[in-house]
């Protein structure tokens, strides 16, 4: 298909979604009817329709020689990367899921290696055109009217508008990555070397263009580096029998292709696929390769939390109840060693991924401090609930220690916070005035109403 076809698929896209919108009665709940979400904010399915934004899950042009791209709200980062690749660009941070949608990593944040010289995913956003709760469809950009929306977008998680198509910053990649993954036995050592290394760019004299990090246990985390690289002496394939967060424990030096480089984490959902057999040989050898995937293993995770089928055994075997903690949590990078000593201590999940970043902008609803560097910590798993613990004793607990240590907490999966102490953390005021301009109304969900209660 030409891109003058798909401009012209876009357009009647964007008309189709707009009469779809009118003709919701006023009052009534306005979502997304979506395939898929990796959101774990659980609710029960909602009888009324949800927009149809089927029609927005494409490239629509890629300009080598602007290093940018067109891109439809509800298209994949996997789509995307197929899109790209071919003409030696990517993204400037793809995020570790094959599933995840440009539109929902600019309005619900995303991260990844890229993150301590790039920032954010919406930090390479040049423009973007927006649904509006009011129902306009507006552009946005960071110097024309609507910069306020523009600046105010991230992090509201579809409240304020939905992005139906953005224009985006695309950056060079070389064929491979080599990487590094070094050792750490103590967490302040690790804290100081990714402060380090985020504040020249380089180690050991060679420019740094990937950098995360795993925690195993007290005395047993990593860094790892990667590098970009024209030629490989060979290349590590972690799709099919091989496990690839196994592999930092057990080699100092891998090499990937690119593309394998990106979605190192997706085959094995980080290592949440060992909830489901999938780490054990006999069993990945039986799972066919097509279905080694995050949104895979996310459908089975669904369908437990509606059918209650591992509590209901568990209950049956006269266990204690667990309590999810999925979470993704920054703090300042000097406060690293004591997040992760109080983590330990009082929740005790291992593994734990860790990723620097620095945002090169304030964004109002998400406000880290411009230039300073932060570690994202990312854990998602079950603990066993202590004796007459609340069923979200750990969450709350890390909840209070974030703040503490002058953090904050993606919004992606569950919270508690009180209204008051919600809007301090994420910029009650600046939200109140966008949601006055764009959504008057109310049609779209109020963020806190969405995010901790859950509506």
């Amino acid at each position: 298909m030409t891109e003058l076809a798909i401009k012209g698929d876009h357009q009647r896209a964007v008309e189709a979604l707009r009469r779809s919108y009118e003709a919701i009665p006023a009052g009534a709940p306005v979502r997304l009817a979506k395939r898929t979400s990796n959101l774990f904010r659980w609710r029960d399915p909602s009888e009324a329709p949800g927009l149809d934004v089927s029609g927005f899950d494409s490239v629509l042009s890629v300009d080598p020689e602007e290093r940018t791209a067109q891109v439809q709200g509800m298209t994949t980062y996997e789509a995307l990367v197929d899109a790209t690749l071919p003409h030696g660009l990517m993204p400037t941070v793809v995020p570790q899921l094959k599933t995840i949608t440009l539109g929902g990593a600019v309005t619900g944040l995303g991260i990844e290696s890229t993150s301590f010289r790039d920032g954010l995913p919406h930090e390479s956003v040049l423009e973007m055109d927006v649904l509006t709760g009011d129902g306009r469809i507006v552009t946005a950009s960071r110097d024309n009217e609507h910069s306020d929306l523009f600046y105010g977008f991230p992090n509201s998680y579809g409240t304020l508008g939905y992005s139906l198509r953005l224009k985006i910053e695309l950056r060079r990649v070389r064929p491979y990555v080599r990487l590094r993954h070094l050792r750490f036995g103590d967490a302040s050592e690790l804290a100081k070397a990714m402060a380090e290394i985020t504040e020249a760019g380089t180690y050991e004299g060679e420019t740094v263009d990937f950098m995360d990090g795993t925690v195993f246990g007290k005395a047993e985390q990593y860094i790892t580096l990667g590098f970009f690289a024209d030629d490989a002496p060979y290349t590590s394939d972690y799709k099919g029998q091989k496990i690839y967060y196994r592999s930092i424990q057990e080699r100092s030096i891998d090499f990937l292709t690119i593309r394998d480089y990106i979605w190192r984490w997706d085959t094995d959902w980080f290592w949440c696929s060992g909830a489901f057999g999938v780490q054990n040989p006999t069993i990945r050898r039986l799972w066919p390769d097509k279905y080694k995937r995050s949104d895979v293993y996310r459908k089975l995770v669904a369908y437990d939390r509606r059918y209650h089928l591992v509590a209901h055994v568990e209950r049956w075997r006269g266990l204690r109840p667990r309590e999810d903690v999925i979470q993704d949590i920054e703090v300042p990078v000097e406060r690293l060693p004591e997040f992760l000593e109080f983590f330990h201590d009082k929740v005790g999940m291992s593994p734990i991924w860790l990723c620097p970043l620095r945002a090169k902008e304030r964004w109002p609803l998400y406000p880290l401090e411009v230039g300073r560097t932060y570690v994202n910590a990312g854990f998602w798993g079950t603990v066993r609930l202590p004796p007459g613990r609340i069923p979200e004793h750990h969450n709350r607990l890390i909840e209070r220690e974030v703040a503490a240590l002058e953090g904050h907490k993606s919004l992606y999966s569950t919270a508690f916070y009180a209204r008051d102490e919600f809007w301090r953390y994420y910029d009650g005021e600046t939200y109140r005035r966008l949601k006055g301009a764009y959504d008057s109304q109310g049609r779209l969900l109020d963020l806190y109403d969405k995010c901790v209660r859950g509506r």
